[in-house]
């Protein structure tokens, strides 16, 4: 039998932006097609003896391959909320896309957390269309490979439980292996969906981003997250700005790009 669950402390840290429309956001495109950005995240989640990296986000050389701006390091938000990156020992991974399996050298202890479909995915013969390759980076990919034979990788299939109150579940949609986490608050289950849902929008109006190996599956990631979180509230999108002002900043400091996700929304 499990533990009783914790509650955690949730945290998104904002590290980069990039304009967009929102043509470019939904398949078949948006008749407004008006501004409609992406910033880019990673999350905390922090409980009494653990603490849990969701993601890894890139670094400033990515970013200018890629044509995005950093606006803070990942490194330095997880300093804004005492976290020493160099002391972290879990990190998930929830798919291996460029803008969440980056930052190579950052967490050197850390055991990382993965779909086995990921892997396979990224490895396999879909990276040769380019329309699914084009979101990885091969060294990301090869990184993770080199922390697989350093007995640094923990494959997941389907649902998993990593702590009391803390849980991987595999959803697909975007990528082959895409895994949402279901967080255990004081206000009840979180689910950061990451790329299951770049935006509110996209689950709210079951209108699907562009990037996507399954269309199906991520139609159905929108009820699986939904079904696992305590209210559609505690969804929680990959890439929407509103997340930063739908919640309260962790200090007078950090506002605007870091906020607490286990706090009640606005």
């Amino acid at each position: 039998m499990s533990s009783p669950a914790e509650n955690y402390r949730i945290y998104a840290v904002k590290y980069a932006h990039f304009e967009r429309r929102s043509g470019d956001n939904f398949i078949g495109g948006d008749s407004h097609d008006v501004p409609m950005p992406l910033d880019y995240f990673v999350w905390a989640v922090v409980g009494e003896s653990r603490t849990f990296i969701v993601d890894t986000g890139f670094d400033q050389a990515m970013a200018d391959k890629r044509g995005r701006t950093i606006t803070n390091t990942v490194e330095s938000g997880l300093r804004q909320i005492g976290i020493r990156a160099d002391a972290v020992e879990d990190v998930i991974i929830t798919h291996m896309h460029y803008d969440h399996a980056g930052n190579h050298s950052l967490f050197p202890r850390a055991r990382y957390h993965v779909q086995d479909r990921e892997m396979a995915y990224c490895t396999g013969r879909c990276m040769c269309h380019h329309a699914l390759s084009h979101p990885f980076e091969p060294e990301d990919v090869k990184s993770m490979v080199g922390r697989l034979f350093e007995g640094r990788v923990q494959f997941h299939e389907g649902a998993s439980e990593i702590a009391p109150g803390l849980s991987v579940h595999w959803v697909g949609g975007h990528t082959n292996g895409l895994q949402i986490v279901r967080v255990h608050t004081e206000r009840g289950w979180v689910v950061l969906a990451s790329d299951a849902s770049h935006f509110y929008a996209n689950m709210q109006e079951h209108r699907p981003f562009p990037v996507v190996y399954n269309v199906g599956d991520m139609l159905q990631g929108y009820e699986t997250a939904h079904r696992l979180a305590s209210s559609p509230n505690h969804v929680i999108p990959g890439h929407d700005p509103a997340v930063l002002t739908r919640y309260p900043s962790h200090d007078r400091e950090t506002e605007g790009w870091i906020v607490r996700l286990d706090a009640e929304s606005r």
